[in-house]
């Protein structure tokens, strides 16, 4: 207990208990107070620490609230009737000051235990305090008045207490010094009592009085500010707290319909705030019906079709929603928000047609930006119910016809006609052998097509034209009937007569009633072939190991026609024929897209999407990164790595060992389980370099999976000299990309080539003198790579050479001298010099984090100008450059999270010399602003770990995830928690929590992470049964959720559950490559 600031304590006089009068400086606080007796009579109290509930008392404000009369203390040559006496007013100061005087703690004695045994064992019950709180055991002790009505913690007072119109004590903080300009507070008398008038008012205030005092408050701010959305949106979250405390349906349900009322009233003030429709349309969900909900959402989306906010909600309702759910249906919303979304790109596109700079419009790029992440939603939504070979062809048909589409002017109708005899045509598409792009592609059949008119026909003139290339041959038209006849054969054998989905029961937590909603009927009788639970595992296991193996599309001439085996199954051709992407499978999915921020966001998120190894394109703070994040089924590789290095620290520091998350859940891109996946990304990325010439990101990523491919290939040549070959080839197309010597020389490096690399940095910083005024700017970022080159070599080999020349290459920089290679020592006036050069040209850049256009060359500097300083004056200077350059928390670009990322990575390389004063308030800061980082987290951890107590960090944890759920946040919990013994009612109510959430609550990592350890690690069979139900009914489009149970709950489910489940699989339209039978058919040729 902490004592209180020091204050002059009560004035009251008491009489003393032993009818002496004595002045008493000390006030009681506790309704029991025990007072010092002789030694021989002293007793101990069954329990001395109190916890004193300010809110059940009614303090009067009068200007002292003593009770008249109190009996004080007593002296020691006194014998006392009782040794304690009962203080029926308390102490108010208690609320002011927020703790108790440090001269009125209880004065007792305690005893031995076994001086207690003969005493009264009544005053012995520590073990089982709480177990007695109620029954009031020292009854016989206290006045008549307490007896009759109880202590404080009785079931009578705490029935009081939980009586909302109970009015409470309140303590309200005085706003005075925020609103007086002055540096002082004036002491008037006359501001006295206006200021006691607003205690007393708000202490008397009960439940009911602050709903009419904030209704009010609300009302008017509503009335003075009502194009104020927060305003709006506090009155209709004020009405969520009050539903809270409304025990009673109808009244919780009349509340509901007073924030519908609200909102409304908000969104007919305010119709283009996407946060009022969003927050008005959840509202209408807690009330409506699933048919009337959708009804609304679509009139909305009527209203607003070019807002992607809505448009991903809308979409994400459609997935979750299980008694709807089907992946045609699914599949037909995203194309409606694609061709809205194209449809609103289209408008703004002529309405500004004029304008020579079109592509930096603001606006236009948002909403292609939005339509990209959708498109993405789209492929990941596919690649999860299984249609993988969809998934590939949406990406390869998108990314041909939106970067590399031919420069004609051409209709919509006209550019999809034409891009329509590319698909067919059977030419080699991106990220296959021999891609050119269609541009490319057209050119060249053109090219091919006259030259074959002119020798058919050397002397008639070109009949023109493209009427020729839409004949389809008789074959083709031959199998595409043949395609279509089979592939509806194959939908009419996979539809279901049943439909689970009609099912509307209410919701509740038991089995029975989310077997129900699966559309399983536990009471019918099980008549199957499969008598063993082993064979659905084995099923499950091969359902997963073909999803691995078959994600790339078959072509008609493939062999996958008819026409292929004349002795092949029907059921073997129709799968084949399933795996055929069509053009009618992509043309509701394409569009143009012109802003070269959506381009270049759309090829990085395809690297992403099939495990490329890529530098950040984008903030954590966006859109496409939160989709991302949301959207996962395994852990990802950039926040496996930090995830990793928390789990060994605090495996360490437990002197422990457990299986880590990873390993329950599978890494996200093991590419080794996906034969010529490497080699597809590879092809895909050379082939976009050539719309995205000397971007460094771009050319990095093939550097990188050209080694990643060499390694998996087993070759002769290894991954160095592979890199080292395309670098070399690209380098010779364009001899001026100076960032690619950068990168060329930090993988030469990684490699151990330091000579090699040096010599190629050199070259680069040398060349530099003739280059263009785009390379120019670049230049401050390859002269970060050499210098932080440099200094990881003089780290690891303690070489004070490569210190000294990396202090070279950044006084080249800072005093903005032509760069020379290292000779020598270095020059004092050359430090000097490159110091003021630094501080200028960062004072250059003031009016860019101002207006939160930062580059990435500025971001460089920076951060050169920080190692310099560091390397020079010392760590603490180097962090003062980042910290004045500019503040995190008023930009959320991609180029200020950099520029933080790296501070950050300053303050962990510096934490022996610096205290925890200094380093957690600016990893707290981080993040706030950046809460879906994973380099948050993990810095926040690793400094928690090293000098914190977990109770602490776990506090801290709580409040983040509390201000903005995420996955991250939870992964990062889990990390923590997993090692430790004991912890598993922490552990489930972290998983609990998060459910709780809204968005969280459809997010398929966060079911199989809860799964995985109830069964696997808490070994809850039960706990597992039913957390699988509940996974599968949130989301049931994951095919990988619905597997997880096959593969973790085969000796818990029974053989008609297990049968069921694959029946409504069939039902949501999940595509299933493994049948049953195949299994069957294995255990009798192996018997």
């Amino acid at each position: 207990m902490e004592p209180s600031p020091e204050r002059s304590p009560p004035t009251t006089t008491a009489t003393a208990a032993g009818g002496g009068h004595e002045p008493s400086n000390s006030s009681s606080l506790f309704p029991l107070f025990p007072l010092s007796a002789p030694t021989e009579v002293s007793q101990c109290l069954p329990n001395p620490s109190f916890s004193f509930d300010a809110s059940s008392l009614n303090i009067p404000p009068t200007a002292s609230s003593r009770k008249p009369g109190v009996r004080a203390w007593a002296g020691s040559e006194t014998k006392l009737v009782k040794d304690y006496y009962v203080d029926a007013k308390g102490d108010q100061d208690n609320l002011a000051f927020g703790s108790i005087y440090r001269m009125d703690i209880a004065r007792y004695k305690p005893q031995n235990a076994l001086e207690t045994r003969g005493l009264n064992r009544r005053f012995y019950n520590y073990g089982h305090a709480s177990s007695q709180m109620d029954l009031d055991s020292d009854l016989d002790g206290l006045d008549n008045k307490v007896k009759v009505g109880g202590r404080y913690f009785s079931a009578k007072h705490a029935v009081l207490e939980r009586n909302k119109g109970f009015k409470h004590l309140k303590v309200l903080k005085s706003d005075m010094i925020a609103i007086l300009p002055e540096d002082f507070i004036p002491v008037e008398t006359s501001s006295l009592p206006v200021k006691s008038t607003t205690v007393q008012q708000e202490l008397e205030e009960s439940w009911e009085d602050e709903i009419l005092r904030r209704t009010k408050e609300f009302n008017k701010m509503t009335r003075e500010c009502p194009h104020d959305e927060k305003i709006w949106l506090a009155f209709a979250q004020f009405q969520d707290k009050v539903a809270s405390s409304q025990p009673q349906k109808a009244a919780r349900l009349q509340t509901t319909e007073r924030k519908i009322s609200i909102l409304e009233k908000a969104v007919e003030l305010n119709p283009d705030n996407e946060e009022l429709l969003l927050c008005l349309l959840k509202s209408y969900g807690e009330r409506d019906s699933s048919e009337s909900l959708f009804g609304k959402w679509e009139k909305i989306l009527m209203e607003h079709p070019d807002s992607c906010k809505l448009w991903k909600q809308y979409l994400l309702l459609c997935q979750g929603e299980f008694s709807r759910f089907k992946v045609s249906d699914t599949r037909k919303s995203y194309s409606y928000a694609v061709q809205a979304l194209s449809a609103a790109c289209t408008k703004l596109c002529r309405q500004d047609c004029e304008n020579a700079d079109l592509k930096a419009h603001p606006s236009l790029v948002q909403v292609e930006l939005g339509l990209v992440d959708i498109f993405v939603n789209l492929c990941r939504f596919e690649w999860q119910t299984g249609h993988r070979e969809l998934a590939t062809g949406l990406f390869q048909a998108q990314i041909e016809f939106s970067l590399f589409s031919p420069p004609l002017s051409l209709s919509s109708s006209s550019k999809q006609r034409l891009f329509e005899h590319f698909w067919n045509s059977g030419g080699a598409r991106i990220g296959e052998d021999g891609a050119l792009g269609w541009s490319t592609w057209l050119a060249k059949d053109e090219e091919s097509r006259q030259n074959m008119v002119m020798q058919e026909n050397p002397q008639e003139p070109e009949g023109g034209g493209w009427s020729g290339w839409f004949n389809p041959s008789v074959a083709n038209a031959e199998t595409n009937d043949v395609s279509n006849q089979s592939i509806e054969e194959l939908a009419a054998d996979g539809i279901d007569p049943e439909d689970p989905d009609t099912e509307d029961t209410p919701a509740q937590d038991d089995v029975e009633s989310l077997l129900k909603k699966l559309g399983i009927d536990v009471e019918t009788e099980y008549s199957s072939e499969v008598k063993d639970a082993k064979t659905w595992n084995r099923w499950s296991t091969m359902e997963l190991s073909r999803e691995n193996e078959q994600w790339m599309p078959l072509r008609e001439n493939s062999g996958a026609g008819p026409n292929h085996s004349n002795d092949a199954s029907s059921g073997e051709v129709n799968d084949q024929l399933s795996r055929v992407i069509l053009f009618e499978d992509v043309t509701e999915f394409l569009f143009s897209l012109s802003s070269e921020e959506a381009r270049f966001s759309l090829i990085c998120q395809f690297i992403d999407f099939y495990g490329g190894k890529i530098s950040r394109w984008t903030s954590s703070n966006s859109s496409s990164w939160l989709d991302r994040i949301m959207s996962l089924e395994m852990i990802s590789n950039d926040i496996s790595e930090d995830l990793i290095a928390i789990s060994d620290l605090a495996n360490k520091t437990q002197n422990s060992s457990h299986c880590s998350l990873e390993s329950l859940l599978g890494s996200m891109h093991d590419l080794s389980q996906r034969p010529g996946l490497v080699k597809f990304l590879k092809n895909a990325i050379l082939l976009s370099l050539d719309i995205f010439p000397r971007n460094h990101i771009l050319e990095e990523a093939v550097l990188v999976t050209t080694q990643m491919y060499t390694a998996q290939e087993n070759t002769l040549s290894t991954p160095a000299n592979a890199s080292r070959a395309l670098a070399k080839n690209l380098l010779k197309k364009d001899r001026q990309d100076l960032l690619l010597c950068g990168i060329y020389g930090r993988i030469e490096a990684r490699h151990g080539n330091i000579d090699q690399a040096r010599k190629i940095f050199d070259m680069a910083l040398l060349s530099t003198e003739g280059a263009t005024q785009d390379l120019v700017r670049k230049v401050p970022i390859l002269y970060f790579w050499y210098a932080e080159m440099e200094i990881s070599i003089s780290t690891s080999r303690n070489n004070s050479d490569s210190a000294h020349r990396a202090i070279y290459i950044l006084s080249c920089l800072g005093s903005n001298i032509k760069y020379s290679s290292f000779g020598g020592p270095i020059s004092r006036p050359l430090v000097l010099r490159a110091r003021q050069g630094f501080k200028e040209q960062i004072r250059s850049l003031r009016s860019a984090f101002a207006s939160g256009c930062l580059r990435e060359e500025s971001v460089a500097l920076i951060c050169c100008a920080s190692l310099f300083e560091s390397m020079t004056s010392g760590y603490s200077s180097g962090l003062e450059v980042i910290e004045e350059a500019c503040p995190f928390s008023e930009s959320h670009t991609l180029e200020f999270e950099e520029l933080w990322m790296y501070y950050i990575k300053l303050l962990q390389k510096n934490l022996n010399q610096l205290s925890l004063s200094r380093v957690w308030p600016s990893i707290l800061k981080g993040v706030q602003t950046y809460p879906y980082n994973p380099k948050s987290y993990a810095s926040m951890l690793t400094l928690s770990c090293l000098y914190s107590v977990p109770n602490n960090l776990r506090l801290t944890l709580d409040k983040c995830s509390q201000r903005d759920p995420s996955i991250v946040a939870l992964l990062f919990a889990l990390s923590f928690e997993w090692s430790k013994a004991g912890s598993y009612n922490r552990i489930h109510s972290l998983f609990e929590r998060a459910l709780a959430d809204d968005k969280l609550q459809k997010s398929v990592l966060l079911w199989r992470c809860y799964l995985a350890y109830e069964a696997e690690i808490a070994c809850n069979t039960s706990a597992a049964r039913r957390v699988f139900f509940r996974a599968i009914h949130a989301c049931p489009w994951s095919k990988r959720l619905w597997l997880d149970g096959f593969q973790k709950l085969s000796s818990v489910l029974t053989m008609k559950e297990l049968s069921d489940l694959q029946e409504v699989m069939h039902g949501k339209e999940l595509f299933i490559r493994t049948d049953i039978y195949e299994i069957l058919l294995q255990d009798e040729d192996d018997i």
